[in-house]
């Protein structure tokens, strides 16, 4: 199973990670703990679909 890798906004990117609030995610960023994003030449940020699930993996605890 092929999944495409599309571009996500923030908005769409908010809504994966279940309403996390717009505020947190910039204050992640700031801490260096959101998924790479993409600054687009509009100065709007963007992230790879990819990107985003390697980032939910990497936040895994061990049980």
């Amino acid at each position: 199973m092929s999944q495409r890798d599309d571009l996500l906004t923030v908005n769409q990117v908010l809504e994966e990670l279940g309403g996390v609030s717009r505020r947190t995610f910039y204050r992640w960023r700031e801490l260096g703990r959101a998924p790479i994003c993409v600054r687009l030449p509009n100065a709007e940020l963007r992230v790879w679909r990819s990107d985003l699930l390697a980032w939910l993996d990497s936040q895994r605890e061990a049980v």
